[in-house]
């Protein structure tokens, strides 16, 4: 631990302090002949303002230390100092500086945002452009069109609205993701009042699964009033897979994480009282608020509101080449999404497994936004050049599109797991890449909501602006 530099992390008074366990001496000019120190005697420097602690520093002194160079076993006498300082900072004031020092940094990942979304602006004024064009073609020029053979995707109205294969399956999806996007709505206006302040251990989880149970309710309406447009008749099944998409895999992960923490014997192992806290956080209160969702979404269904008839006989979909399949297009879908949040992620995994603090809640608001304005309209142009090439298969394409962001990212785990950490050993590898994936599972359902909902909206829309006979 020495020779990689390794530091401690205590709390006092929620406020964090760090220090080096020790350091490294060369001796002679071989790289070889080094000396390993372990410090024994830190030195504690606190400010308060009257009975208010307000910023807390620490350093090892200097001249004690343990001489590790052999592997005998000794005795260590560890000791500590403590110093007080008076000043005149209030106390509302202490934790600026680590909004400051944080802050910086993360204007970088606002400018490399804002430049796909440039680029996506453009895309989608020019397929809007070119759409308005065909409808105005229509709409002056009638008697002509009578007589034109329509072609692309205008001549996909009478199929373009057929339901699709799964139906129980994308409604359960669009459940689930529902819920995800409710909560990380709430967990930011929480962070706008200040509830997940710098060093608030444990808040920020305590509140996502609070909240994750208190919004099952979005999940099981948005999933049956769906289900029920599709002609579903079978809605209590829909709602068992609505709940199992949503709370299944991370159930599994964690279970399988903790069976690790406690097969270790680490503190990371979550007791089994809290276990039993979260089990019946999610029997009392998740289970029920999701089962009348689904009711009340059962009783305020709405018919599919369709502004072109189906045709009885679906039409042959023509072959594709390899750049119009859906495999290239779920590629191309998920890049850009992943280009806006590259540098945040940096960030935020830096948090979550590292030792830095993050603070800039506001910043990350923005990133958010963009990245939902780039998934919707990466989504919307996407699935024009899928009509375009006359498939009118289009209901799950979306949802995979904007979920595709999801896969980006997990790629991106390996990449930090690799260059940016020194992590190694099963247990942590598995909590790594296990709650990684949770992580980004719950980003593909969110994103791929977001995405089936914007390519729904334009679909309809372009779809009611045209005359066919």
């Amino acid at each position: 631990m020495v020779q990689k530099n390794y530091f401690f992390e205590m709390y006092y008074d929620d406020l964090p302090a760090w220090s080096f366990i020790g350091r490294v001496h060369q001796e002679g000019e071989d790289p070889s002949d080094k000396k390993y120190y372990m410090y024994k005697h830190i030195h504690f420097t606190i400010f308060c303002n009257k009975d208010r602690v307000i910023e807390i520093n620490t350093r090892p002194v200097p001249d004690a230390f343990v001489d590790l160079a052999d592997d005998t076993e000794r005795e260590v006498e560890f000791l500590y100092s403590a110093e007080w300082i008076d000043t005149d900072t209030p106390f509302e004031k202490r934790m600026e500086k680590y909004y400051a020092s944080s802050s910086w940094p993360h204007l970088f990942s606002i400018l490399s945002s804002c430049v796909p979304i440039l680029l996506l602006t453009g895309i989608l004024a020019t397929i809007l452009k070119r759409v308005l064009q065909n409808d105005f073609k229509y709409v002056h020029d009638e008697e002509s069109a009578k007589d034109e053979e329509e072609t692309g995707w205008k001549d996909l109205h009478g199929d373009v609205f057929r339901f699709p294969e799964y139906g129980s399956l994308l409604a359960a999806a669009l459940g689930a993701g529902t819920q995800l996007l409710t909560l990380i709505v709430f967990i930011f206006i929480l962070a706008f009042f200040g509830v997940f302040y710098p060093c608030n251990r444990g808040a920020l989880s305590k509140a996502i699964v609070v909240i994750y149970a208190l919004t099952s309710g979005f999940a099981g309406y948005t999933a049956t009033s769906f289900y029920c447009q599709l002609e579903g008749t079978n809605w209590v099944r829909n709602l068992l897979l609505t709940g199992c998409l949503s709370w299944g895999p991370l159930f599994l992960t964690c279970f399988f994480l903790n069976t690790v923490a406690i097969a270790y014997n680490t503190t990371f192992a979550i007791p089994f009282g809290k276990v039993m806290v979260i089990v019946l956080i999610w029997t009392l209160l998740a289970l029920p608020l999701l089962v009348l969702g689904g009711i009340v979404g059962k009783k305020n269904k709405a018919e599919f509101q369709a502004p072109r008839y189906t045709s009885k006989y679906p039409r042959e979909i023509p072959p594709l080449p390899w750049h119009r399949r859906a495999i290239s297009h779920i590629a191309m879908a998920g890049f850009l999404p992943s280009c806006v949040i590259c540098t945040e992620l940096y960030y935020i995994f830096a948090c979550l497994w590292g030792f830095r603090i993050y603070a800039t809640y506001s910043t990350l608001f923005i990133v958010f936004i963009i990245l939902l304005i780039v998934t919707s309209i990466t989504t919307m142009a996407l699935t024009y050049f899928q009509l375009v090439a006359e498939d009118y298969e289009w209901w799950w394409r979306p949802f995979q599109y904007g979920g595709s962001a999801g896969l980006y990212i997990y790629a991106y785990c390996f990449y930090y797991y690799y260059a940016r950490s020194d992590m190694s050993g099963f247990l942590q590898i598995s909590f790594f890449f296990g709650y990684t994936a949770c992580i980004c599972y719950g980003f593909f359902l969110m994103l791929g909501t977001i995405g089936f909902f914007a390519a729904s909206l334009f679909v309809h829309h372009i779809y009611g602006s045209i005359k066919c006979e």
